[in-house]
């Protein structure tokens, strides 16, 4: 654990990028990134700046795509050289602080939709052995009659029609799924399933619960967040980088029960920190609201943190936060918290935890925006309940007493450790938490100019050298 909130750097300076995600051949840039059809989506649309977001694999490639296209275009292209947030999202407001009228986003994506600016999606098109993927896919899947859906990583999506040549005439019962980017209209035919910038059209009677799942693509949170999502559809993937295919031997129900054990934790905290880890997706500010009314309806205390990317050191500077839920898109929902001094929660698992009207189906949920009111997964908040009348309830953690009703935000029970205390003159009662309390007076204010009352002075001469011996040192110290 001590190792979570410092080291030497050395983990940093040893990192190696993988190598499944190395820059394209020189030779190969207007082919790799699509020069024509992105200098076509500038020039109709009249953008005048652009902002090019590159993942970090990609960076060495920056300098040459921006000036080709500056070229192509006429149009200012600025380079985002670190995001905010994943580098799966679109970083609008990096691109804003340029004043951009639109972003080119290079590499793998999450296709969460944004919320102003224009976005052209360009994965990269990463190589990948068709032959040796279709002879994968009829090792796993011999019966000609299986039922089964392909997904895809975005890096690979360009290869997906020609498997699809190679599979249908064998395989009638086989769908390929279709990137859609952006925010596409909800679904009007019976069947089609729009999830993850994916969609097609199941057509079996049972539902996609009669489909088996095959991914083509490296193990990553894409596959994972895929495989909690369709949890009841055997998976199968085939990585382009190994060349080889397997049934996925992922214990999905271990890693459930491992999320709704942090369920189980989210009932008992009383201190709730909301980590905002996206500014591009949309909906983001509805749903900090809708956490918001949720934690205070459940008599909880909740604090709206932006930390940029989380890790264990900066989480570690709030302890009196008892649980951390990260608002954030659907591949960086999935927070593995392990190493985190609080754990951090999903919407949904909060959700879970604070709205008794929500029962465990079965199904879970990554993307945030279906949770909100007119989505497919939104569950109204039930009456208040009066204290006298709701059913205790026992922590499967701790073995103590709880309430888990909800109550209406004027009538809230007071928690264990509150004391009452004189808010103004008129001898107002105010809830006082001593460790939400500290927590609010951690805010930093910035600096106080103090105009006036600071003596003037003028500049002097400051030590020379290096911090570990300066130059007069040996002066002072003979």
């Amino acid at each position: 654990m001590a190792t979570a909130f410092s080291s030497d750097g050395e983990a940093a300076l040893r990192r190696e990028l993988p190598a499944a995600a190395a820059p394209a051949p020189r030779g190969d840039l207007d082919a790799f990134y699509e020069m024509g059809r992105a200098a076509a989506f500038v020039r109709d649309g009249g953008f005048r700046k652009v902002a090019l977001q590159f993942p970090d694999e990609l960076l060495a490639d920056a300098v040459q795509v921006a000036a080709r296209m500056e070229a192509a275009t006429g149009a200012e292209m600025y380079v985002l050289g670190d995001t905010t947030y994943g580098s799966c999202c679109v970083d609008e407001v990096a691109a804003e602080h340029v004043g951009a009228e639109a972003v080119l986003h290079y590499g793998p994506a999450c296709l969460s939709p944004c919320r102003k600016l224009p976005v052209l999606h360009i994965f990269g098109q990463q190589p990948l052995d068709v032959r040796r993927c279709t002879e994968a896919f009829r090792e796993l899947y011999p019966e000609q009659q299986s039922r089964v859906v392909v997904l895809s990583d975005v890096v690979y999506a360009h290869a997906m029609g020609e498997l699809e040549q190679q599979l249908c005439p064998d395989y009638p019962n086989i769908i390929f799924s279709r990137l859609v980017c952006g925010d596409p209209p909800s679904p009007t035919v019976p069947g089609e399933e729009r999830k993850f910038g994916r969609q097609f059209l199941v057509e079996a009677a049972g539902g996609l619960q009669d489909y088996a799942m095959f991914y083509v693509g490296a193990e990553g949170l894409a596959l994972t967040s895929f495989m909690l999502t369709w949890n009841r559809c055997p998976f199968s993937s085939f990585n382009p980088v190994t060349g080889c295919g397997r049934r996925e031997t992922l214990n999905v129900n271990r890693a459930l029960m491992r999320r709704l054990y942090l369920v189980e934790r989210a009932r008992d905290a009383a201190v709730v920190g909301i980590l905002v880890g996206t500014l591009g997706v949309a909906g983001y500010l509805t749903v900090l609201q809708h956490l918001r009314e949720l934690l205070c309806r459940a008599g909880k205390r909740s604090y709206t943190l932006a930390v940029g990317k989380p890790n264990p050191a900066k989480l570690a500077n709030f302890p009196e936060v008892d649980i951390f839920v990260l608002v954030a898109c659907t591949q960086n929902s999935l927070l593995d918290s392990t190493d985190f001094y609080r754990p951090v929660v999903t919407p949904y698992e909060l959700e879970l935890a604070c709205n008794p009207a929500r029962e465990w189906t079965g199904n879970y949920f990554t993307d945030f925006r279906d949770l909100l009111p007119g989505a497919c997964a939104h569950v109204e908040l039930p009456p208040a309940v009066p204290a006298a009348e709701a059913v205790p309830d026992v922590s499967l953690i701790t073995g103590n007493m709880r309430a888990t009703h909800l109550c209406d935000p004027p009538t809230s029970q007071l928690p264990p450790s509150t004391a009452l205390a004189c808010r103004d003159q008129t001898r107002a009662l105010a809830e006082i938490s001593p460790a939400a309390s500290f927590l609010e007076s951690r805010s930093w204010r910035g600096l106080e100019q103090q105009l006036g009352q600071t003596p003037i002075s003028k500049a002097v001469q400051g030590r020379r050298g290096i911090a570990i011996a300066y130059e007069d040192e040996g002066c002072e110290h003979p």
